[in-house]
Order: structure tokens, then C-alpha cells, then sequence
């Protein structure tokens, strides 16, 4: 049975791990434990070939104890059950158990509940590996008997280590093939950071070429191999949520440019051109607001624009609004007025409406007090009530939304100001 090149090629001790250099580094946690042959109870969180499963292999092979590796799709509540009395047996031998559980994000609270007995009595060391975000994904009670390790993408010379080895290790190619620089480059650029998939593209494209009976693997070879070009993204974690919110910030920061490439990125790896439309809207709203109002009708009429036209040609009504978004003025003032105005809602309960503010639609609601000594506006200088509240009685009327000097809230700002100078009874009309 063929054995995939990426299983041939995983290092049997440390010294040819790749990657991970501030996690392995001499005075690290995970090297010492590995040094001294005594893990300890880890999550090992990062990507996709970022070397989790390597490490917790490399981990229990140096303590000696039993192995077990379990994949949280396919275990469950009993089999962890089982695994508790296994540990006891192991210990009473003087032996560990090592338990590994691959995406252990994707058990449920009682399975990973059943996990913490285990812990506590020491009869299990878990190795835990998940791609998800465990502060999200991992329940409090057993990410407290556990330290996290976070794992990062393989760089691009990591990768060339990775490639390197495979060209020349016997249990690898061993210089069968020779693969020209220029593949060498694109096999390291699909891979996006993942030593799984920089093996399997060298491989395919090997295959590729002993078919076609040559013995040099180039760029043609490569492209085949690989198919639909990939790129790293999880379309519900942290690598969306980590370009949405660059997104964002560019646009916040007035970045045409890299709001752009934020907005490609997102799209280029999958995310739904939706959910990149309500994150605008937001953004009209939060960061330019009054500023230029015509920012949320713009990011509205992206959104529409796409709906009708779909992809590709509604991406272009995205990127039209990104750029104006990000090239708009920014005011943040209407954000931070509802931000004080809800606190204050929440410090000073259900105030009554006053009187003069209440509906008068009955002769008895009126009989009531209600509408009595209402000051119509647009009977008054400037169609303004110079002096009226319009707070609850038992407020002292507070001042939320202070405009900026910029854009249209230039003129919102002197407005007000004049008319809270008449409120003041300072100035005429």
C-alpha cells in the first residue's frame, strides 16, 4: 500500500522538525518537556500542516508511554470513558498514556466535560490539536488544565527546508527527480504556508512527470498537480475574522488601497460577498457617519448592486464602495453618542415621559396633561423651541453627539452650537 510522501517524511526526533522556533526555542516550555521525555497537558492550536499531529507523536514517543490517537469526528463520550480507566492501568504500571485528539474543537461541552476528570487525576496527558480559535471553540473548565501552544503558518524558507528534505531523503524522492527552481517557487506559494500540502504538490507533480516520461518536474507539472488554486481561509474562524477586520481598519484609516486588498483577499479565499456587505454598512455607519451620510446609502446600494448582479460583476459594486468609504471624511461622533446614551439608559431605568412630550390623541389623555405646554417647532425662530427638554424630568439634559470638524459635520457642528447657545440664552436668532 502506497504510503503518502508527507507520512514518509515526518521527523522521528525534533532536531529535523521544521518551523516553530519560538515555540521550540532551547529555554521553551515544549522543549524542555520533550528534553526531559515528561509532557504535559497541551492544545496545540495553529493551521493546517503546521506540524500538530508531528509534535504530539515526537512528545509521546520521547515519554515512552501508551499512545493513542483519537479524531473528535468519529469518538465520543464512551470511548474518552474508556480511555480514563486506561490511563489508571497505565499509571499502576508505571507507564503514561498519552491521549491525542485531533480537532477536539468539534466535541460538545459533555464530551469535552468528560475530559476533565482524567485531568485533574493525572491518569491522562491529552495533546489536543484544532485549528479553531480555542477561546471560542474550547470550554473555560478545560482550557484551565491545559497550556496553549500556538502554532504559525510554515514560512516560505521553512518550506524549502520541508522541500529540500523530501528531494534528498531516501525515504523521500532521494534525487529521482529533479525539480527546477522555478516549480520549487510555486509548489511554496500554493502551499500557503502548509508543509501537508507542499509534500502532496510535490508529489503529484512527480507522478505528472513520470507519465509524461521526463525527469524534470516544472511549473506545467506543478499547476496540474495543484488544480484549483487554494489559499488558507476557514470561512466561520479567525483568518476570516482577521481580513474582515483589517478591512475594516483600512477603511477606518482612510486606506483606499489596502482596504482594496483586504476586500480581494476576502473574496479570493471564499467569503460571501454578504457577509463583506453588512461589515460596509457598518462601517459607514460607525466610522464616517455624519460626516458624509452619503456613505451608508452608497454601501446600501453596493450591497443591492450585488444582490442583483451576483458574482463577478457584483464584486465590482463592493470594491466601488470600499474605495469611497475609505477616501470618505471619518466621524465616529453618532457612535460614540449611542454608546454614552445607552449606558445612561441602562444607569437611569424607566424614566416617564414628561408631560409636554406625551402623546395627546384622546380629550382624556389631554385632560391627562399630556401635550400641555408642547412648543411646536416650526412655529418658532429658526424652527427651533429655544430652551425646551426634551429629557426625561428627572434627567439633567446631557450632551451626547459632538460633530467633528470634519466634512458635513462641519456645518452640523456650527448649527448646534448656535442653537445651544439659545438654549443658553446667549445670541439672538
Amino acid at each position: 500500500m502506497h504510503t503518502p510522501l508527507a507520512e514518509r517524511l515526518r521527523p522521528r526526533v525534533l532536531a529535523d522538525f521544521v518551523g516553530q522556533k519560538s515555540l521550540l526555542a532551547e529555554d521553551a516550555p515544549l522543549k524542555i518537556a520533550y528534553e526531559r521525555g515528561h509532557p504535559y497537558p497541551m492544545i496545540l492550536y495553529g493551521p493546517p500542516g503546521s506540524g500538530k499531529t508531528t509534535l504530539a507523536r515526537l512528545l509521546a514517543q520521547v515519554s515512552g508511554g501508551e499512545f493513542v490517537i483519537l479524531s473528535a469526528l468519529t469518538s465520543g463520550v464512551r470511548e474518552l470513558k474508556d480511555l480514563e480507566e486506561r490511563g489508571r492501568e497505565a499509571r499502576a504500571q508505571g507507564r503514561g498514556l498519552i491521549v491525542f485528539i485531533d480537532e477536539i474543537h468539534r466535541y460538545s461541552r459533555a464530551q469535552q466535560d468528560a475530559l476533565l476528570r482524567p485531568l485533574e487525576e493525572g491518569t491522562v496527558v491529552l495533546i489536543g490539536a484544532t485549528t479553531e480559535n480555542p477561546a471560542f471553540a474550547l470550554s473555560a473548565a478545560l482550557l484551565s488544565r491545559v497550556r496553549l501552544h500556538v502554532l504559525e503558518p510554515l514560512t516560505p524558507a521553512d518550506l524549502g527546508q520541508v522541500l529540500a528534505r523530501a528531494l534528498e531523503a531516501p525515504e523521500g524522492l532521494a534525487q529521482a527527480k529533479t525539480v527546477s527552481d522555478a516549480a520549487l517557487a510555486l509548489i511554496i506559494e500554493l502551499a500557503d504556508g502548509d508543509a501537508r500540502r507542499a509534500l502532496s504538490l510535490l508529489e503529484m507533480a512527480a507522478e505528472l512527470a513520470l507519465q509524461a516520461g521526463v525527469t524534470i518536474i516544472d511549473e506545467a507539472h506543478v499547476r496540474r498537480a495543484a488544480g484549483t488554486r487554494y489559499r488558507r481561509f476557514d470561512k466561520g474562524g479567525d483568518l476570516l475574522y482577521d481580513q474582515i477586520s483589517a478591512l475594516h481598519k483600512a477603511v477606518r484609516g482612510s486606506s483606499p488601497d489596502g482596504a482594496l486588498y483586504w476586500l480581494a483577499r476576502l473574496l479570493d479565499g471564499g467569503c460571501d460577498p454578504r457577509y463583506v456587505a453588512r461589515r460596509l454598512v457598518r462601517a459607514a455607519s460607525e466610522d464616517i457617519g455624519n460626516a458624509d451620510p452619503r456613505a451608508l446609502t452608497i454601501a446600501l446600494d453596493a450591497w443591492v448592486a450585488f444582490d442583483r448582479l451576483g458574482r463577478p460583476e457584483g464584486d465590482l459594486a463592493l470594491a466601488q464602495a470600499v474605495v469611497y468609504l475609505a477616501s470618505a471624511p471619518k466621524s465616529n461622533a453618532v457612535y460614540r453618542a449611542f454608546q454614552a446614551v445607552t449606558e445612561d439608559v441602562r444607569a437611569h431605568g424607566t424614566q416617564p415621559v414628561p408631560a409636554h412630550l406625551r402623546n395627546a390623541p384622546t380629550a382624556f389623555a389631554r385632560a391627562q396633561g399630556h401635550g400641555r405646554e408642547y412648543r411646536y417647532p416650526h412655529d418658532e425662530p429658526e424652527a427651533y423651541a429655544a430652551g425646551v427638554s426634551y429629557f426625561p424630568d428627572a434627567m439633567v439634559p446631557a450632551v451626547y453627539y459632538e460633530p467633528t470638524d470634519r466634512g458635513l459635520e462641519i456645518r452640523i457642528r456650527e448649527r448646534l452650537a448656535r442653537l445651544r447657545a439659545r438654549d443658553r440664552g446667549e445670541g439672538g436668532v
